[in-house]
């Protein structure tokens, strides 16, 4: 189901909806979206935010067309350019992380060289250019996170699809790579809709939050986080900070309920 283009729009969505049958059909089975109207601005860094299970990632699996919606219709501008990172890296151990990296332009059937120019720029892009030869094993958990992103970025994409890629985790390396995220979506401007449970990464990251329901999923807070274009490590210790963190919690709550 195909939206007509919207001029601006890296994504929009019209009255789209997510049903899933159950073992006896359509009556037994689970309503994961409500009607959601959404539109999201190219060039732009959204937070997707909601309880457990209100449809978050399925939305995000429609938008990247991975599943089809219900019902509604479904725009995403340069369709043929999305990115995808999920909450595991997913890397071949069998595959150096440069050769990780390297897949998706091989499944394209990219020349050599411009495959490894690619690869180069991908890895030292997310500050892994030395370890290109090491394979997943040897990593730790945030290295190959970067990897998987490295891998994404390699294609050089205008969306980036992200389902809570930090999730997993320690405190220190999750800021650290919002950090390195936000600086790398303001470089190359691509688009980013992120979903996650955190309220202050969000907070952090986005400078749209959106929060959905519990099941079946509708927005319940679509607002601009008014924080400064330029983030660093110590915005998270202003009184802004805490405000912007608070809405959110509160938008979180009602969606729960």
């Amino acid at each position: 189901m195909g939206a007509r283009e919207e001029r601006g729009a890296a994504i929009a969505l019209r009255g789209v909806t997510k049903r899933f049958a159950g073992a006896g059909g359509a009556a037994d089975g689970v309503h994961a979206l409500a009607p959601v109207d959404l539109e999201i601005a190219e060039g732009s860094f959204v937070a997707l935010v909601g309880p457990s299970g209100c449809g978050k990632s399925t939305l995000l699996r429609i938008v990247a067309g991975l599943e089809p919606a219900s019902a509604g219709e479904v725009f995403v501008r340069d369709r043929d350019r999305i990115a995808y990172v999920f909450q595991d890296a997913h890397l071949l151990p069998w595959r150096t992380v440069a050769a990780n990296v390297a897949l998706p332009l091989e499944l394209r059937g990219a020349p050599r060289a411009e495959i490894d120019g690619a690869v180069a720029e991908a890895l030292a892009s997310v500050e892994l250019g030395d370890v290109g030869g090491r394979y997943p094993a040897a990593l730790s958990g945030g290295m190959r996170m970067r990897a998987s992103i490295a891998r994404a970025l390699v294609t050089k994409p205008r969306l980036l699809l992200m389902d809570e890629p930090f999730a997993a985790l320690d405190e220190i390396t999750r800021h650290r790579l919002d950090e390195r995220l936000l600086a790398l979506s303001r470089a190359q401007r691509f688009t980013v809709l992120f979903v996650t449970h955190g309220i202050f990464e969000a907070t952090f990251l986005a400078e749209r939050a959106i929060v959905l329901s519990r099941r079946p999923g509708r927005i319940v807070h679509d607002e601009a986080v008014a924080l400064p274009a330029e983030r660093t490590a110590a915005l998270r210790g202003e009184p802004a900070f805490a405000r912007e963190a608070g809405k959110l919690a509160r938008a979180l709550e009602l969606g729960a309920s």
